[in-house]
């Protein structure tokens, strides 16, 4: 699925259009989130072009993109596809990244998530500003601090799950945060495994993407890290290890089960 938000200047109809006619078992759904400008007549117009495979959801009233991703995943889910994801409108990720991290959870089939890694390397064509990398690196040494993860980039725009029980679970209930969603989603698989980073870490996979650039017009600011900041804390405090014991009544036998791993 696709959040769009006054996209009406940055939306790549044609490419999305070229993309799904060469990829018949690939569909997907935009979700206008109240936008103000002429996005959601673009919408209407790219999907009539391919109605099977381009649907929109339209939220007249704008709720953010946590809640739009939200709703445009639980929808998506209803169609019953075997992966579900969601990408950024303005294609900062191209699309045929979509095919890498299906190829990943091909040859991996005890995978649950795969997320796009904005990682500058030999060989990949990842340009992006320099303000803006230096302050993603220092959010995402906090962000694998607050999950204890080894995570590299949790904010990129591109990101698949394979469809399961958990997937469904993190979902029914509204994000608390409203710009770093993504970490807020992690961590909610996080309390779905018991807090188990071992199994984090065979379920989860960060594929470093082979082309990725800054696209004119984000409505991220530099000030947004220091929302982000504040939001952060937020999840911490929700989804903090908490030193609580299960008691087991069997007989007249009490066992104490040990402290529950939570974040």
């Amino acid at each position: 699925m696709v959040p769009c938000y006054n996209e009406a200047n940055r939306l790549q109809g044609e490419e999305f259009r070229t993309y799904v006619q060469a990829k018949r078992d690939v569909s997907f759904l935009f979700v206008n989130d109240g936008s103000t400008d002429q996005t959601l007549q673009m919408l209407q117009q790219l999907g009539s072009l391919v109605p099977a495979q381009i649907q929109i959801l339209n939220m007249p009233v704008n709720s953010g993109k946590a809640e739009a991703v939200r709703e445009g995943m639980l929808a998506a889910l209803s169609s019953g596809p075997a992966y579900v994801g969601f990408w950024d409108a303005d294609l900062a990720t191209p699309l045929a990244a979509i095919d890498d991290l299906l190829g990943v959870f091909a040859g991996h089939p005890e995978l649950e998530i795969v997320l796009g890694a904005r990682v500058k390397l030999l060989g990949r064509d990842v340009q992006r500003l320099a303000v803006r990398h230096y302050l993603g690196r220092a959010f995402a040494t906090c962000v694998s601090a607050v999950l204890r993860l080894p995570i590299y980039d949790t904010q990129c725009g591109a990101k698949l799950f394979r469809v399961s029980e958990d997937l469904e679970t993190v979902l029914q209930e509204r994000f608390s945060s409203r710009w770093i969603f993504d970490v807020e989603l992690l961590a909610r698989f996080l309390r779905v495994w018991n807090g188990d980073r071992e199994q984090a870490g065979r379920k989860i996979y960060e594929f470093p993407l082979h082309r990725w650039r800054d696209i004119p017009g984000s409505k991220v600011r530099a000030k947004d890290f220091v929302t982000a900041a504040k939001e952060l804390l937020g999840i911490w405090w929700k989804y903090r290890r908490q030193d609580t014991y299960a008691t087991v009544r069997e007989g007249n036998e009490t066992t104490h089960a040990g402290p529950s791993p939570r974040l």
